[in-house]
């Protein structure tokens, strides 16, 4: 296993989630089985291209990942259009960041394919999927280099082109759309505020152009204001520039808020998928994962 996933795989006893009722409170383990219940059969394959429009830019078929000789994904199956926003949830533990990490090129994969726009992608590294691919990974994690400045670290966004100089030019198409980060462009990103960073940590994955954008938990350690932000910034570039979006969102509620569609992960497997405003409504999901 990755000593960077260990925080999915942890299940801490004390946690728990509030019910539907709003008394009783349900024990993470309690969760997780009444969760693993939803994938007793899981969606079709019908169901899945149907809700990518039958059209998919990225598509995942049947994919068994790991990290070392521990399997995390049994057989997952999903798929996103270009100009289309999917969001995973489930418990902690389901597999999600290692959904993201897969595609990215960070585990050991068994079997199944990743292709994207009908090519398969599968073996590429990562390094390979950001500059052939055009698949680009935000981390959950701050990921800034705080001594550098905001410009210099867009800069570092573009380190897989061909010129210093081209990197510099993508910058400066970065610094138009975002006046908020070209007013700071001189200043070291360590004085930048949580919404600052994590929008420099978009925009620094912008430099390449990617078609698919890879987002773990956007709202993590953000105040509501920022939380706002960044997701109207994330429905501009997928309504505006076309990017498909692929993330991991712990808060359920708003995750499924902004997605066109939601994937459920319980177990490695997917247990649901459906438009983001039918998961919303759906009584199982708000009991366990959105709080009643």
């Amino acid at each position: 296993m990755a000593a960077g996933d260990g925080r999915e795989l942890e299940r801490p006893a004390h946690a728990r989630l509030r019910a539907s009722s709003g008394e009783d409170v349900l024990s993470v383990d309690a969760v997780e089985q009444q969760a693993a219940g939803l994938a007793q059969q899981g969606p079709g394959l019908d169901l899945i291209g149907e809700l990518a429009g039958g059209s998919p830019l990225l598509r995942i078929d049947g994919l068994v990942a790991g990290y070392g000789k521990m399997e995390i994904l049994h057989r997952v199956d999903l798929q996103v259009a270009a100009g289309q926003s999917l969001c995973l949830i489930g418990p902690n533990g389901a597999g999600k960041s290692t959904v993201l990490h897969s595609i990215y090129g960070f585990t050991r994969i068994w079997a199944g394919s990743i292709l994207l726009d009908g090519e398969d992608v599968t073996r590429l590294s990562a390094d390979e999927k950001l500059s052939k691919a055009g698949i680009a990974y935000v981390l959950q994690d701050n990921s800034v280099f705080p001594d550098m400045t905001v410009e210099e670290n867009l800069w570092m966004g573009g380190y897989l082109l061909d010129s210093p100089e081209q990197a510099k030019e993508a910058a400066e198409r970065v610094f138009e759309k975002y006046e908020r980060l070209a007013r700071r462009r001189q200043q070291p990103a360590r004085i930048l505020s949580g919404g600052e960073r994590r929008l420099l940590e978009i925009s620094r994955a912008l430099v390449m152009d990617p078609r698919v954008l890879l987002i773990d938990e956007p709202s993590i350690g953000l105040e509501p204001r920022y939380i706002d932000m960044v997701f109207e910034i994330l429905a501009d570039l997928q309504q505006s520039e076309g990017k498909a979006i692929l993330m991991v969102e712990q808060n359920a509620k708003k995750g499924l808020e902004f997605a066109d569609v939601g994937y459920v992960l319980v177990s490695g497997s997917v247990a649901m998928a459906d438009t983001g405003d039918r998961l919303l409504r759906h009584p199982d999901v708000g009991r366990l994962f959105l709080g009643g």
